[in-house]
């Protein structure tokens, strides 16, 4: 199945697709690269996607992660629309990318409990992580696993245990975030889908923001347009979205729209 996807980069784009409106704004250019005074471990990309995916990847990060100002994020949720739309996939190439273009650490975190998949696109195992912390008090780092960059790690969904769910709502969770932020520089966390419940939301609040995976063909725009309204409701930013698994080209007109 194609991987291709369009990326809404900010959210006066993302209002224009999920609301009605007469006329669209222009999307100002990403922001170059940042140009790191020490130099960042060269290595080639653990994990393979096309040129086109890679590119607009790196739009979405320079975005999200590296905008100059107070405005810059360094715990992000990203979470689909519904189960099924790729988002462990996006989550786990956009902390890849990240860490390519930072010397700082990045840390990405499996909270899809029920679901987990990110030790699968690293191709780690998964016995010894998220849901192991939050059921005790001993440090975070004891928990991650290095992945294939010396400043990239990745702490799994861990062991099954009955009610993991409803860890993400608890006081060791609210917790265990700022110690994440406290070790990692950057910190991403694939998030529950949207449908399935609060988890998004109480990860959201507590994050500088959260990024959407909608599905090509699958996710609908009244539910859409509900996601934002209740996610800006609860006080939470929505950064940016990813139209995943396109199958067919966007002309550059068109998708300056979006």
């Amino acid at each position: 199945m194609s991987r291709n996807f369009e990326l809404m980069q900010n959210l006066g784009r993302e209002r224009e697709m999920f609301e009605t409106a007469e006329t669209h704004t222009t999307v100002e250019e990403p922001v170059p690269l940042k140009v790191l005074p020490a130099p960042v471990e060269v290595l080639p990309l653990q994990l393979k996607m096309e040129d086109a995916q890679r590119d607009e990847l790196f739009k979405l990060v320079q975005r999200v992660f590296m905008m100059p100002g107070p405005a810059k994020s360094r715990m992000v949720v990203v979470s689909a629309m519904e189960s099924g739309n790729g988002c462990s996939w996006i989550c786990a190439r956009m902390a890849e990318i990240l860490a390519t273009q930072i010397s700082g650490s990045v840390c990405v975190v499996d909270a899809n409990l029920r679901a987990p998949g990110l030790h699968r696109e690293f191709g780690v195992a998964n016995h010894y992580g998220l849901s192991d912390a939050l059921q005790g008090s001993d440090p975070i780092r004891r928990f991650v696993t290095s992945l294939s960059r010396s400043n990239l790690w990745l702490l799994s969904s861990g062991a099954e245990v009955e009610g993991m769910q409803t860890m993400l709502g608890s006081d060791r969770m609210r917790a265990l975030l700022p110690e994440l932020q406290r070790e990692f520089d950057y910190v991403l966390i694939d998030a529950p889908p949207i449908e399935s419940g609060d988890g998004s939301l109480v990860l959201g609040r507590s994050a500088d923001g959260i990024v959407l995976v909608l599905k090509a063909h699958a996710s609908r725009r009244e539910r859409a347009r509900k996601a934002v309204r209740d996610l800006e409701g609860a006080s939470v930013r929505v950064l940016g979205a990813v139209l995943n698994r396109r199958t067919f080209p966007v002309p550059e007109s068109i998708y300056r729209k979006l």
